[in-house]
C-alpha cells in the first residue's frame, strides 16, 4: 500500500543549503567533511551524558549559548539551537538568501521526530518530583511542544510566512520537503526554508536503546540539522539553481513488506519525473543501522547498481541522525555535486525508512 504525494513533474528548485553536523557548522565545514571523510565518532563524556552509549556522532562543541550567544538562549534546548543555527548559516551564506527567504515572502517547514524528548521528559519529571506539581520552570514550557524549534527559527530570523512542523522520524525530511513543495505550488509563499533537525540527549539515547530489537545492530547515534532554500523554478535565475526537486513519494509497509513498497515508491517517482535508472548518478539510503537499513540498501543496489551508493558513502559519518537524516543526505548530494562537473543534468535519489512502517524517496536533478 502506498500514498501518492506528487502531482507534477516540474518541481521547485533548491537555491541554497546549510548543515549543522558532526563535521561542524555551516556549508563549508560540511562540504569539506564529506570530501575528506575521517572518523566523526567521539567518546561520550560521562560527566555530561548519562547514556548507554560509549560513542556518538555529535556536533563538535555545540551548545546553543556557545553558538548563538547568551541573549535568548537561557532556556533554549539543543534541537532548537541546532535548527536556529542551520537557518542562520544558510541566511548568512549569501547576500541574496535573506532577501528572498525572510519577511512575509518566506516560510519555514521543519521536520522532527517528537521535538525535544529531553525537554518533554524534564518538564514531566519536574511536575512529578517537585514539592507541588505546578512548581515547574515556566520558561521550559515552550520547549515541550514539537513546533518550538520552527517557531524559534522564525522569531530569530524574522520569517513571517507559513510556519509548519512535520513529525516523521527518519522520513521527516522527505515529508517536510513535500510540504514545502505544496506551499510553493499553492502560492502560499515565495520561498521556503525547508529542513529537519535531531538532537542527541540522554532521553533520546535511552529511548533508542529501549526500542531496538534484539536482532538489531544499529550504527552510532548522531545529531544535526539540514536546511534548504526552495523557490519556484520560474522565479529564479538559472545561475542560482543547484538542483530541481523532481518528485517526492512515500508509502507504508507491514511486516516484511519494505522492499516491495520502497521499490514501488522509486518506480512511481521515476515514472512521474520521466527518469530512467541509467540517469541516476548516486543513491543515498538513510544510514539506518537496523535490518530495515539493510533492506533499503538492497533495493537501491538492485535498481541502480552497487556503484550508485559509492559517491555518498560518507553519509554514514553523520550516523543514525533520525529526523535530520534526509536533510543531511540532500546536503551531501549538493556538497559533492559542487566539486564535480560531470554530474550536471543527472539525478540523485534520496531514500528513508522508518520502524513504524514508513518508506519514501525523493529525486533531485542536479544543475
Amino acid at each position: 500500500m502506498s500514498s501518492d504525494t506528487t502531482s507534477a513533474v516540474r518541481g521547485p528548485v533548491i537555491t541554497a543549503w546549510s548543515a549543522v553536523s558532526p563535521f561542524g557548522i555551516g556549508r563549508s565545514a560540511f562540504a569539506e567533511g564529506m570530501h575528506e571523510g575521517g572518523d566523526t565518532a567521539v567518546p561520550i563524556d560521562p560527566e555530561q551524558w548519562k547514556v548507554p552509549d560509549e560513542r556518538a556522532r555529535l556536533v563538535p562543541g555545540f551548545s546553543p549559548r556557545e553558538v548563538l550567544g547568551r541573549k535568548g538562549t537561557r532556556s533554549m534546548d539543543r534541537v532548537t539551537g541546532l535548527a536556529v543555527s542551520a537557518v542562520g548559516a544558510l541566511l548568512d551564506d549569501a547576500e541574496r538568501n535573506p532577501l528572498v527567504a525572510t519577511g512575509e515572502r518566506g516560510a519555514i517547514v521543519l521536520g522532527t521526530t517528537t521535538g525535544s524528548a529531553q525537554s518533554m521528559m524534564d518538564f514531566t519529571r519536574d511536575s512529578l518530583t517537585g514539592e507541588q506539581p505546578y512548581f515547574v520552570d515556566p520558561a521550559q514550557m515552550p520547549n515541550t511542544v514539537m513546533n518550538c524549534a520552527a517557531g524559534q527559527c522564525a522569531i530569530w530570523h524574522r520569517i513571517q510566512g507559513p510556519n509548519a512542523t512535520i513529525a516523521g522520524g527518519r522520513l521527516a525530511g522527505l515529508l517536510a520537503l513535500n510540504y514545502a513543495r505544496r506551499l510553493l505550488g499553492a502560492d502560499r509563499a515565495k520561498a521556503v526554508l525547508c529542513g529537519s533537525a535531531e538532537e542527541y540527549s540522554n532521553e533520546r539515547a535511552w529511548l533508542e536503546w529501549h526500542t531496538r530489537g534484539a536482532e538489531e545492530h544499529p550504527g552510532l547515534l548522531g545529531e544535526g540539522a539540514g536546511m534548504l532554500l526552495l523557490e519556484p523554478a520560474e522565479d529564479v535565475d538559472d545561475a542560482h539553481v543547484l538542483a530541481e526537486v523532481l518528485a517526492v513519494e512515500s508509502g507504508v509497509f507491514g511486516d516484511g513488506g519494505l522492499p516491495e513498497v520502497l521499490d514501488a515508491c522509486l518506480r512511481r517517482a521515476m515514472d512521474r519525473a520521466g527518469v530512467d535508472p541509467s540517469q541516476v548518478w548516486a543513491a543515498s539510503p538513510c544510514s539506518a543501522g537496523d535490518s530495515l537499513g539493510e533492506q533499503e540498501r538492497a533495493v537501491l543496489t538492485g535498481m541502480f547498481g552497487a556503484g550508485a551508493l559509492e559517491p555518498l558513502a560518507n553519509t554514514a559519518l553523520f550516523g543514525e541522525a533520525s529526523a535530520a537524516s534526509v536533510s543531511l543526505q540532500i546536503a551531501s548530494v549538493l556538497a559533492l555535486a559542487e566539486r564535480r562537473t560531470d554530474v550536471a543534468g543527472r539525478v540523485a535519489v534520496i531514500t528513508a525508512v522508518e520502524r513504524d512502517g514508513g518508506a519514501g524517496c525523493a529525486l533531485l536533478r542536479l544543475r
